[in-house]
């Protein structure tokens, strides 16, 4: 998938692209003013960014901001729809999991925060 929609010389609007680049789990991922968060990483060939609960991939499935299957974290606010989100020059993106705890794994102390940021309660 191309980032550009429409050619250039073919645009009726003539828009002046303007690059930007995001990082995502460290790596820098180039879009363009205007997309989404979830229209950059698609661009980037990039189809799923987050995990469900039982580990499945997930990343687009409705693009309006309903289901919140593309839930992203931006500069440190987790919970973003990457499909509502307009992509900004140098915005920070971490992909997020829902993915259960592993039981073995849990932690022994009940103050001790779980893997899905729920504290003892």
């Amino acid at each position: 998938m191309s980032p550009r929609r429409v050619r250039a010389g073919s645009d009726a609007v003539r828009r002046r692209d303007r690059p930007l680049r995001i990082t995502v789990d460290g790596e820098p991922v180039d879009g363009i003013a205007g997309q989404t968060v979830a229209g950059v990483l698609l661009a980037a060939d990039r189809l799923a960014w987050r995990e469900g609960r039982s580990g499945a991939p997930r990343g687009v499935f409705c693009g309006i901001g309903v289901c919140f299957d593309c839930l992203v974290t931006v500069g440190g606010e987790r919970d973003v729809r990457a499909c509502r989100r307009r992509a900004r020059d140098g915005d920070v993106v971490t992909t997020q999991s829902r993915r259960a705890p592993d039981p073995e794994r849990a932690p022994a102390d009940p103050d001790t925060p779980d893997t899905l940021g729920t504290e003892g309660s």
